[in-house]
């Protein structure tokens, strides 16, 4: 049985290492997943890898079926879910090239199909969203990393925003007045999502860029790219180092 399934987001849209074994479309409820799940071994483990914004990253963050996407890996019996984002830092130390492991989010999203408990309810469904990520799959990321000899900054606030556009400085300025550690746009509604489907989510954040005000000049999607080509490397090791030691 495949344990784990890894979300891919910007900078990751194919898992190198990836020994691919089979593509799997599924049809859900909510119409087609971002793609075909990618069947897998990864470091001798079975994964499964579904790129978020398509296998070409053609989908825009509003524009993801978040709830096929999770049906989909629900469906084929994943139970564990490790969600790769590219983000913005706002708060020190969430600078460009670090990796963050939130343990919280915010969202500020809107007009995205947000739950799957909205028709035919014997019962109006409320989840406990407290803490939004997996404690146990957060614990196996840090000690991961510390067995790679990767460092990592450990908890910080996901800021979960609209997009596609990016923030103003002013915005960001409201974030961190909120309490937000780093901003991206596709948190929510996925983990809601996994939680109602009873999933162990959890996030990993590479920081692309300083958010809007924090650093120098404009944010260029040149700068963006050239960021995440090194933190990727690292990031992929993490999940390497995580799948051999689930």
């Amino acid at each position: 049985m495949t344990e784990l399934a890894v979300i891919g987001g910007s900078g990751l849209t194919r898992l190198e290492g990836l020994q691919i074994v089979r593509r799997e479309v599924v049809h859900t409820p909510f119409g087609e997943a971002s793609a075909p799940l990618t069947h897998g071994l990864l470091g001798g483990r079975n994964i499964v890898f579904l790129p978020r914004h398509g296998a070409g990253h053609t989908i825009a963050p509003h524009k993801i079926n978040y709830r096929a996407n999770i049906w989909a890996l629900k469906d084929i019996g994943v139970h564990r879910i490790l969600a790769m984002a590219a983000v913005g830092g706002i708060t020190p130390p969430r600078a460009p090239g670090s990796i963050v492991i939130p343990n919280q989010i915010i969202d500020y999203t809107y007009g995205r199909d947000n739950t799957y408990f909205e028709t035919d309810l014997s019962e109006v469904t409320h989840i406990d969203f407290t803490d939004p990520y997996c404690a146990e799959l957060r614990e196996r990321l840090l000690h991961a990393a510390g067995s790679a000899g990767l460092s990592l900054v450990e908890g910080g606030t996901y800021a979960a925003t609209q997009g596609p556009r990016l923030e103003t400085a002013m915005e960001v300025k409201r974030l961190e007045q909120d309490g937000c550690d780093i901003v991206g746009m596709t948190g929510m509604p996925e983990a809601a999502l996994a939680r109602e489907m009873g999933l162990c989510y959890a996030t990993c954040a590479v920081v692309a860029n300083w958010a809007a005000g924090k650093g120098e000049g404009p944010i260029t999607m040149e700068d963006i790219d050239a960021t995440l080509s090194g933190a990727m490397g690292r990031a992929r090791a993490l999940v390497i180092r995580l799948v051999r030691e689930l």
